[in-house]
């Protein structure tokens, strides 16, 4: 694994040496591998393929993703074009690849296009989604002392630099009067992140269902607070300059994000079916699958990348630059394509729910 990059007060502060087959949860078959490389591709693709035929679509995914959801809902039978698969991490290794050409679209969360756009990478937004921000959380230990995100202040905080729990924190603690100043911030891959929570050698984790769902259930953590109301719960499709001019990528990439958003339909349809089918996918147990579910990854509802949505984006990519935490500020809406918006609804359109998250 990389050496993860670490900032703040405590710099120099040294990750934890636990050995990753030790580690309780099965977090970690779900994240290893380099911060920049495929699952076990060496930063090839190299992964399944799906369909026959061309074009090719090179997809990049994270595990128990867009693949897993659309196997589950049937969209990946009789593809009249081929799919290839690869697996990150998380959202930035993934952009890394799309700006490299070795990937043609992929899902990522809120915040990963903007430290792409900032560093100037060749990627395009072109599909979205709005789910509710329950999983977007800080997390504690059980029998932390801390009881608001106001007493962070001083204190030690695993975070994937460029997620979209990246931001999740930045907005959690500017609600409480804090600014990453305050704090430490431990930039570290979920693997890493969950090393140094285990071990005590981090005072809180922000993160992302279902790594948020799993610890709470098998990590001793509790939820010090959530994103809802401080995010804008958006998620998209990022696809490479290059595959939208190419004619035939260009309606393969059409139809694919069609079939992304019948998929999602059916998993709020079927929550049951996919969590069991996502469990089997990732390892989780069943019951986090499910928690997980109903707290964020089935209410999503497909919306259009609109101006809303790039106004949002706009006020993540302006906090970001005031803090000096990207190298630039720029216009959210140059990474915009808006060919596949037709006929969705805004990007304001409320998630789904299935009441009381359990």
């Amino acid at each position: 694994m990389r050496r993860a990059s670490i900032t703040g007060r405590a710099a120099g502060r040294r990750r934890p040496s636990l050995a990753l087959a030790a580690l309780p949860l099965v977090l970690v078959l779900a994240s290893c591998g380099g911060a920049s490389r495929a699952d076990g591709t060496g930063g090839g693709l190299g992964g399944r393929t799906d369909g026959k035929g061309s074009p090719t679509l090179n997809v990049g995914d994270q595990k128990g993703g867009s693949e897993s959801m659309l196997r589950a809902a049937g969209e990946l039978d009789d593809l009249p074009y081929t799919i290839k698969w690869s697996t990150f991490t998380s959202g930035p290794p993934l952009l890394e690849a799309v700006n490299a050409g070795a990937v043609d679209v992929g899902a990522v969360g809120n915040t990963p296009p903007v430290f792409a756009g900032a560093a100037r990478s060749k990627i395009k937004v072109i599909a979205g989604s709005h789910s509710r921000s329950d999983g977007e959380a800080i997390l504690v230990k059980k029998d932390s002392p801390l009881r608001s995100p106001a007493e962070l202040k001083g204190r030690s905080i695993a975070v994937a630099q460029g997620s979209s729990a990246h931001y999740q924190l930045i907005a959690s603690l500017q609600a409480a009067g804090l600014s990453p100043k305050d704090v430490t911030l431990n930039y570290l891959q979920p693997a890493d992140a969950l090393a140094a929570f285990t071990r005590g050698k981090v005072d809180a984790w922000a993160v992302w269902d279902p790594y948020t769902s799993q610890a709470l259930d098998q990590a001793g953590a509790r939820i010090l607070t959530m994103g809802q109301g401080l995010v804008n719960g958006l998620s998209f499709q990022v696809a490479a300059p290059a595959a939208l001019d190419d004619g035939a990528k260009s309606a393969a990439l059409k139809d694919y994000t069609a079939r992304l958003r019948r998929a999602q339909d059916w998993v709020f349809r079927h929550p049951a079916a996919w969590a069991k089918t996502w469990a089997k996918a990732t390892g989780l147990p069943e019951g986090v699958a499910r928690d997980a579910v109903r707290r964020t990854r089935g209410t999503a509802v497909p919306v259009a990348v609109d101006r809303a949505a790039i106004g949002s984006e706009q006020r993540i990519v302006d906090a970001f630059a005031a803090l000096k935490l990207i190298p630039r500020s720029f216009d959210f809406g140059e990474l915009v394509d808006p060919r596949f918006n037709g006929g969705l609804p805004p990007s304001g359109t409320a998630p789904r729910t299935y009441g009381k998250a359990q």
